[in-house]
């Protein structure tokens, strides 16, 4: 029988202990002396957030099929147990073997977001493992990066031995085995990261070197190693139908972010709006098998208990099968009253058939992103909605019952102007408008509706990675003006305003497009006490700015410097797929409010297809095999399909 690693007194102590003991339902338990491979998982945040990431399900469900190898959990401990750990010397630990995270082959930790980097060292620090990656030895985990702040790894790219570059379902095997092999041969911790290097998307920090001009930017950025390949090309599972998803997940001890079952039911995104990185990343779009997701969906149901499924994808509505598969889970799961959530979903008559099915309408929100509080504004950012869309659909959702509506905005937008902002409060009323313009007996009691606004960040791989991000004080004026606009307007008193911190916004964009410079910063504010940046009551701005001063680090360079289009980019080793030829195209025509139509609709040349699939990849077959019956077809049509430059 295993021992906690924390005693009753501890566990007493803190604000919740289920946090700390693991053995949770479907957690996954192995003899240690029996596996060759010991793995922690981590997310570098607390349980209740970390615990609702479904990237870590899937992996570790993936490593734990593998006879060889035990996959444990770790999580960053909350500020009251951190405490306690340094007082009394007490090394961080993983859930299931409760055994110190300094004793595994592998610590993988996931990247999700760039206020999370102190966190990283939290755990480093509190595991015993050493924070810069030169400084280890050979009884030290290997330490591995992923998930989406690795497409620009380099802020923190000291702190990783490597970073394995885009979906885990594909090399992570060879990954292992690899370790396997040079343990066999008794080879050092170098020879393990050379073998790495050699495996198609990983990334050897130490094998490269950096150099850059007097203005700052960068000069040249070149292997050093025979190992290391000058460029990394991401990992793509094309499959998702025949890989790896778990049919048992960890059910949590509490309630977490997101307390549900998660059904991923494509990757990938066609719309295109310029300021997403995620719908460039993950391109091209693959979908799950119908079949596939319903067996999935049963068996999660069953080994679970939850009463929760969300259909998650960053365009639902864009999964073809979509209506089968929710009348599927309506019909097939009524005795067990499990409720259905659907994420980016359009607003049409197919989803409020289904909305009113599945959610208690009393109490559920209807939620938009218009992004843009003019047409204008959305098309700058092709973001392929139309205000006559959102208040049709707001007008059909006030008809079948809904009176809560929530409103999403960014502030900031490349070529913003002040029309623009007044724009959101605008809407706002406009929607307010399309509800009170309903006969008395339509309308369900009180409307609310709640306009958030966030801040612009130019992430890599977008077409805006080259604008300008605005200062903090412009910030700040712009939610003034939406503030001051809305007090002004009719049905104000309908309308609530939240929006997001300017500070903790000026940091995620010195980082997201930040180079290794800021490793000393991010390491000297760690050990001025700052972690869990992403959490407002324990984020320490005035240590941040003290420390990029002392460092000579020039904010301005990394956030509101326009970039020029050959400049060397810190994350222009990678390869997304996408090219940067079509991402410059799409920043011009962004700039001149020119929109790009879906992937569905037409081949924009993005350069996705390489991966041999998804919309462009199956288009370009259709037009292939129709030319082949049909010689008349025109040439130009198979250059559009292939993603030439004449698009």
């Amino acid at each position: 029988m295993r021992e906690l690693a924390l005693s009753d007194e501890i566990l007493l102590r803190v604000e919740k202990p289920a946090r700390y003991i693991g053995g949770e339902v479907n957690s996954v338990m192995k003899e240690k002396e029996k596996v060759e491979i010991r793995f922690c998982m981590c997310f570098p945040d607390v349980y209740e957030v970390g615990m609702s990431h479904l990237g870590i399900q899937i992996l570790y469900d993936m490593f734990n099929k593998r006879e060889d190898t035990w996959c444990e959990r770790v999580y960053s401990p909350w500020v009251d147990l951190d405490r306690i750990m340094r007082e009394n010397n007490i090394p961080l630990f993983a859930l299931e073997s409760q055994e110190p995270v300094k004793n595994f082959d592998f610590l993988g930790i996931t990247l999700q977001y760039e206020m999370c980097y102190t966190n990283i060292l939290q755990v480093l620090d509190l595991s015993g493992i050493p924070l810069l990656a030169k400084d280890r030895g050979e009884d030290d985990p290997i330490v591995i990066g992923g998930g989406p702040c690795s497409y620009n790894p380099e802020p923190i790219a000291e702190f990783f031995d490597f970073f394995y570059i885009g979906e885990g379902e594909t090399v992570y095997d060879q990954v292992l085995d690899a370790y396997k092999e040079n343990r066999k041969n008794g080879g050092s911790r170098m020879d393990y990261l050379a073998k790495v290097a050699a495996i198609e998307g990983m990334y050897v920090p130490a094998f490269y070197r950096v150099t850059y001009h007097k203005d700052g930017t960068i000069a040249s950025f070149l292997p050093d190693h025979p190992a290391a390949k000058p460029v990394i090309r991401k990992q793509v599972e094309m499959e998702l139908s025949d890989t790896f998803y778990p049919e048992k997940p960890v059910v949590p001890f509490l309630k977490t972010v997101q307390d549900r079952i998660v059904l991923e039911i494509q990757r990938g995104c066609i719309r295109g709006c310029r300021f997403c990185q995620a719908g460039m990343l993950y391109r091209p779009i693959r979908a799950r098998d119908l079949e596939f997701l319903k067996e999935r969906a049963k068996l999660m149901i069953e080994n679970t208990g939850q009463d929760e499924i969300t259909l998650s994808s960053l365009s639902s509505s864009d999964y073809k099968e979509l209506p089968e598969l929710v009348y599927y889970l309506i019909e097939e799961m009524p005795g067990q009253k499990v409720n259905i959530s659907l994420p980016s979903l359009r607003i049409d008559a197919f989803a409020l058939d289904v909305m009113g099915k599945v959610q208690d309408i009393r109490k559920s929100s209807l939620t938009f992103a218009p992004e843009a509080g003019s047409q204008r504004m959305r098309d700058v950012i092709n973001k392929g909605l139309s205000e006559q869309n959102i208040l049709q659909g707001a007008t059909d959702a006030f008809r079948a019952g809904w009176n809560k509506v929530k409103l999403y905005f960014m502030l900031g937008l490349p070529g913003e102007m002040k029309e623009d902002i007044a724009g959101i409060a605008e809407l706002g009323d406009k929607i307010a408008q399309c509800y009170y313009g309903l006969p008395k007996d339509v309308r369900s009691g009180k409307l609310e509706i709640v306009i958030s606004t966030s801040f612009f960040v130019p992430k890599p791989f977008t077409p805006f990675q080259w604008v300008p991000m605005d200062a903090m004080e412009d910030f700040l004026k712009k939610q003034r003006i939406v503030s001051a606009r809305l007090k002004e307007l009719r049905n104000c008193r309908s309308i609530r305003y939240n929006w997001h911190d300017a500070d903790t916004t000026l940091m995620e964009g010195i980082f997201a497009r930040g180079d290794r410079r800021l490793a000393k910063s991010i390491l000297d504010a760690y050990r001025a006490g700052c972690f869990y940046d992403a959490w407002s009551e324990h984020f320490k701005f005035d240590v941040w700015m003290d420390i990029f001063e002392k460092n000579g680090v020039d904010i301005e360079f990394y956030t509101t410097r326009k970039r020029e289009k050959d400049e060397i980019f810190p994350w222009d080793f990678i390869d997304a797929g996408i090219t940067k030829e079509f991402l410059w195209r799409e920043y011009e025509k962004g700039l001149s409010g020119e929109v790009t139509p879906n992937c569905r609709k037409a081949c924009a040349g993005c350069g996705a297809n390489i991966f041999h699939g998804g919309v462009c990849y199956e288009e370009r077959e259709k037009s292939l095999e129709k030319k082949d019956e049909n010689p008349a077809v025109k040439e130009g049509d198979e250059r559009q399909m292939q993603g030439g430059e004449n698009i």
